[in-house]
């Protein structure tokens, strides 16, 4: 099954400073057939201006994930850490028993990204955060995976059962995954058109994709995407 999700379709919050498309009931935007995919809690399409941001608040029992688009964001939180990244650079936090932390954009130009939330395996994990610089050599025409769980390969690994991939492709580049029976995937297009099975996407659509053994994922256009791959929902 493929269920394609339009982008005109989705919750698009206006703030001013902050322009936010959720994926799923968020905040303001309250919609209880919408809650999740899977382990796939929150998938918010970030825009925000220069010299603004998320000032201190509070998480805990969620593991928070952000692939910077565009832009800067710059970090700090309770735990002590600070730092800046970049575009294709990626932060994680476990947030467990409880963590505060700020996100700003101290840049001069719009920061974009994604930030992911996933349901942890259990309550009250030790807190941990982290990230990893990947450059666009690393994921230009490949698949690179860039989250895992602790027992995957990526270098950013969280408690649960999961898989990120990232993709900037050029025109024409075609990739064939298997998909196993008990697995399903949650795909994010942000630039450019892809296809998957021959049902294209446009920047920011997603889909849902279930019980499907083999993907072919073809480049229409110069393309970026990423999706998560987890364990399949049993309802």
């Amino acid at each position: 099954m493929l269920n394609k999700i339009e982008k005109k379709n989705m919750f698009l919050a206006q703030h001013g400073w902050l322009k936010s498309r959720f994926h799923f009931s968020f905040a303001e935007y309250r919609n209880f057939n919408n809650m999740n995919f899977g382990v796939l809690r929150v998938l918010n399409d970030d825009y925000i201006k220069a010299h603004t941001g998320f000032d201190t608040h509070p998480h805990r029992d969620m593991e928070i994930v952000t692939y910077v688009i565009d832009g800067e964001l710059t970090h700090a939180d309770s735990m002590g850490n600070k730092e800046t990244l970049y575009a294709g650079e990626v932060q994680y936090m476990s947030a467990g028993t409880g963590i505060t932390h700020s996100e700003h954009n101290l840049g001069d130009k719009e920061l974009k990204l994604f930030q992911i939330w996933i349901l942890p395996p259990k309550k009250d994990l030790t807190p941990t955060y982290g990230s990893h610089r990947y450059t666009k050599k690393q994921r230009q025409d490949k698949l690179l995976n860039i989250v895992s769980s602790k027992d995957g390969n990526a270098e950013i690994k969280l408690y649960q059962d999961v898989n990120f991939y990232v993709s900037e492709a050029k025109k024409g580049k075609v990739f064939e995954i298997e998909l196993k029976e008990d697995r399903q995937i949650y795909f994010a297009q942000i630039d450019g058109v892809t296809a998957i099975n021959g049902v294209e996407l446009n920047s920011r659509d997603a889909m849902e994709i279930v019980d499907e053994k083999t993907l072919i994922i073809e480049a229409i256009e110069d393309t970026h995407f990423l999706y998560i791959e987890m364990k399949k929902s049993i309802d």
